[in-house]
Parts: structure tokens; C-alpha cells; sequence
């Protein structure tokens, strides 16, 4: 009879490798473990409003890439062949819907709708309108209303990194659509 670690150190690496091979193989990457493609060098990133949170939010966010982030253009004269992709916020617009009452009929419950409408546009395209909506559920309570309005705006910053992520993520699909009907 073997004994336990001599049988068990091969059986558990045997494990391991076959595990990641089957994790790996099915293109499973941890969320928010994104890139851009290597094509996007310069990205503007504009808005209806100026310094709108959502595009703080994004703009922080891209940061972390290396490509250059160009959140005004009044000032440039690029043209617009020359960039990447552009990003324009049209709206974000944050919605309280009540879901549930204390027996007292004050509210004990909302859901938050945060809904982005932006479009995508790359060089010698049209514009690409895309609309989404991100939602949480916020419990009230009257009795706490400094902890609870620090909450809410700590769920509100939640939701403009969701909401930018997503964005992200949709402007490197969209740039890989792109690129292959570009034929390249």
C-alpha cells in the first residue's frame, strides 16, 4: 500500500492542471480583468454636460490603460480620422422608484435606476447609440438619515462604476466588430 502524500501530491497537481485547463479552455476571465485593443491609442471622451460624474468616472477609469484620453475638444483641431473611437455621454439620469412602505407610510424601500445613453463612433462610421440601465435596490431608514444619505451616495458612485465598466467593455467589443468588418 502507498502511502497517503506520495499518492496524493500527484493526484492533487493531476487535479489542479486539469481544472485550469478546463477554466482556461472555456475563456473564463475574472470580472473587471478587461484591456482594451492594442489599436486604440487616443479615445476622446465627451459629454452633453460638462464634467458630468459619469464621465469622471470613465475618464479615471481609462486611465489605468496606456492610450491618450481627450475629454475636450473645443480647443483642438484633430480631425476626426485621426482618432481611435470617441465616446459621447448624451445622458445619465438617476431614477428613485419606490418599492415598499413602513407600516408608519413612510418609504422603506426604492430601486435606483441609473440609465446612461451614450454612443460609440469610430472613424469614418456612424455613431453607434446605445442605451442601459443599471439598478439597486436602497433601503431607507428615517431614523438614520446622515448614514443613510452617506450610503446613498456611496451607492451612487457603485453604479457609475458599473455603468463605465460596462461602457468599457462595450467599446472594446464594438472596436473588435469594427475592426473586422474593416477587414483587418
Amino acid at each position: 500500500m502507498w502511502p497517503t502524500n506520495v499518492m496524493s501530491q500527484p493526484f492533487s497537481l493531476l487535479t489542479l492542471l486539469v481544472t485550469s485547463l478546463l477554466v482556461t479552455s472555456c475563456g473564463f476571465k475574472l470580472r473587471g480583468d478587461y484591456s482594451l485593443p492594442s489599436g486604440i491609442e487616443e479615445l476622446h471622451v465627451l459629454s452633453a454636460t460638462k464634467n458630468a460624474p459619469l464621465q469622471r468616472t470613465l475618464t479615471s477609469q481609462l486611465k489605468g490603460f496606456d492610450i491618450q484620453i481627450v475629454t475636450d475638444i473645443t480647443n483642438k483641431h484633430i480631425p476626426t480620422e485621426q482618432i481611435d473611437a470617441q465616446i459621447f455621454i448624451q445622458s445619465e439620469n438617476l431614477e428613485r422608484r419606490l418599492l415598499s412602505l413602513f407600516s408608519t407610510g413612510q418609504v422603506a424601500e426604492y430601486e435606483l435606476v441609473y440609465t446612461i445613453n451614450y454612443y460609440i463612433q469610430f472613424p469614418n462610421e456612424e455613431a453607434i447609440p446605445i442605451e442601459f440601465d443599471v439598478t439597486r435596490e436602497y433601503q431607507d431608514d428615517p431614523d438614520a438619515v446622515l448614514a443613510k444619505s452617506r450610503e446613498l451616495d456611496l451607492v451612487y458612485s457603485e453604479m457609475r462604476q458599473q455603468a463605465a465598466d460596462r461602457i468599457i467593455r462595450q467599446l472594446s467589443s464594438s472596436y473588435n466588430v469594427w475592426l473586422q468588418t474593416k477587414g483587418y
